[in-house]
């Protein structure tokens, strides 16, 4: 079990999608840049096969900004798309407005 101490320490928050590239070094993994509110940033996320670039650019997704760095394949991801997953595939975590990147979640 997670104490709500140890949740509280995750920095959850809305960012928008700005480019989306493949990844060179695997073909089910995305590069994408994103709009924390804060900063810009690399996230590198197994979503490939589910979504099409144009489906995710200038989309609002939900992440965790505060992990920490990560090299994936060769590509350093700096924080984590959230997404929720059965048999029929994954579904990228979105806010249903549209707050501003960097809003937080909780």
């Amino acid at each position: 079990m997670v104490t709500f101490d140890e949740f509280k320490k995750l920095d959850i928050r809305v960012a928008k999608v700005l480019e989306v590239e493949d990844h060179p070094n695997a073909d089910k993994l995305y590069v994408l840049r994103i709009d924390t509110g804060t900063d810009t940033r690399t996230i590198v996320a197994g979503i490939r096969n589910f979504y099409k670039k144009e489906e995710l650019l200038g989309r609002n997704i939900v992440v965790i900004t505060n992990l920490e760095p990560a090299t994936i394949r060769g590509v350093q991801s700096n924080g984590m798309l959230l997404a929720a997953s059965d048999k029929n595939g994954i579904c990228i975590l979105t806010p249903d407005k549209n707050p501003l990147p960097g809003s937080k979640i909780s």
